[in-house]
This record gives structure tokens, sequence and C-alpha cells, in this order.
């Protein structure tokens, strides 16, 4: 049987264009944002305004993709906005973007997001860096503790408090500085392994108030308190195996 010579390269070209392997989909792979970062937990900062002092804005990132985003108008109102929805990942795994928020585009980067413009690009000039949310840090220090029991008994801000009861513990040089509701109070506080803690002799000023029993009760646990417990944004101060001398709870947005 003859076959033509035009047959013949023809069935050849057939046979290579069915051995040429499809075009490849491109996916991302390797380390990005969204597969090597820890990048779930609470982000804190004051993004710039135009009309007011600065939107302290506070963002949770949960693992199942859920978020809740608190802001607050400083200057213009005490109100706290809170929001919750669901996020999506771009591509690449380096952005997330914030449904139910305009433009809700932010840079996942190391313990940071980077709020961007409404193109997903980020912010430059002389404000960039305030365009930062630094992630919390797991930990009792460089947070704002306020107190909300004593001794068994809730703790709430009484007729004649100047401010309401609680506590900042800083890491330089384990400084504390604590707001009885009248007066306010400087000292040093030690942590030890398993959770121990003493707090040394507090300095504070003299004013008198009408209601002083809180902050008394307040000096008092702090002085006996020898160990605590963290729960989330829940803090405890004990002493040994007794029941609770204080409970506090992490405030972001004040």
């Amino acid at each position: 049987m003859k076959v033509s010579f035009f047959s013949t390269i023809v069935a050849c070209l057939c046979c290579l264009a069915a051995c040429k392997p499809a075009a490849k989909t491109t996916v991302p792979t390797g380390d990005n944002s969204m597969t090597s970062l820890d990048w779930n937990g609470i982000y804190y900062g004051v993004l710039p305004c135009a009309d007011c002092e600065g939107i302290e804005t506070l963002i949770q990132l949960n693992n199942d993709k859920t978020y809740t985003i608190k802001t607050k108008y400083q200057g213009k109102s005490g109100d706290i906005i809170t929001s919750t929805g669901s996020f999506t990942w771009n591509k690449e795994g380096s952005k997330i973007t914030l449904d139910k928020q305009q433009p809700g585009i932010y840079l996942v980067g190391e313990n940071k997001l980077v709020h961007l413009d409404k193109d997903g690009k980020t912010i430059s000039g002389s404000l960039a860096e305030k365009y930062i949310l630094q992630k919390q840090m797991p930990g009792i220090s460089e947070k704002y503790w306020k107190l909300t029991e004593l001794y068994g008994k809730p703790v709430s801000l009484a007729p004649g408090m100047k401010k309401e009861p609680h506590m900042i513990l800083h890491t330089a040089e384990n400084k504390v500085n604590v707001m009885g509701g009248c007066n306010n109070y400087m000292g040093a506080y030690d942590l030890k392994p398993n959770n121990q803690i003493r707090f040394g002799k507090l300095a504070g000023t003299l004013m008198a108030c009408p209601d002083m029993e809180v902050e008394a009760q307040f000096m008092k646990a702090l002085s006996e308190a020898d160990n605590y417990s963290l729960i989330d944004d829940k803090l405890t101060l004990n002493k040994a195996r007794m029941a609770p001398l204080a409970r506090f709870e992490a405030v972001y947005l004040r």
C-alpha cells in the first residue's frame, strides 16, 4: 500500500500536536504571608484621619478567615464602632481584603498589617508609618489592664473617681503604672518562671477622693499577689492557690 509524502507529513504533525504538553496553570508556591506567618491575632494602631486626631483601630484576624474590627475617632466621639465579617487572600498570599470595609485592603507582614489604598498599593509620604497596625504579642506587658473585679466583687467607675482603675506593666526596667481610681502610682514588678509575679513598693500621688475603698483594696491586692493566670485577654492576680485577688481585662480602644 502506497502512502503519499504529503500524507506522511500530516500524520507526523498530528502526532506532534497530540504529544505536546498541555499549558500549565501558574499556582503560587513556596513561602508567603498566608502560609509561613502566624498571622492570626490582634493588630492595633492609630490611622491618620482627615478631620479628627486619628482613627484608633483594632483588627482581630481568626484562623477561620473571619475578622472583627473596632474603630474610634479620637477627638470626635467616645463611641467604639464594631464590625465583623470575613476576609480573603489575594492569589499571591500577601494581602487580605476585609469584606464590608472600604477599601479594607491590608498587606500582611511579620507581626504587622499595612493599610493600603483603594488600589491595593502602599501609601507613601511622611505619614506612611502611621498606616501600620502592630500585632499585639502574647503576655501581660505593654497592655492596658482594666480592673474588673476585686476580692470577688465587680469593680465599676464609682462617683468621685477620676479615672477607671487600671495598670500597665512596661517591659523597660519592669516598671508598672497604676491608676487606683483617684491617685497614680509607679513602681516595679518582677516576673519569674511558672507565672510568678511580685510588685514592689508603689509610690503615688496624695489626692483625696470621696470614694477611696476600691483604690485601697487595689493596692492591697497588688501587695499580696504572688502569681498570675492569663487566658486570652483576661488576667488574674492570685495569692498561692487562694481565690483570685483581682481580675482584669485588656482594653485596646479607650
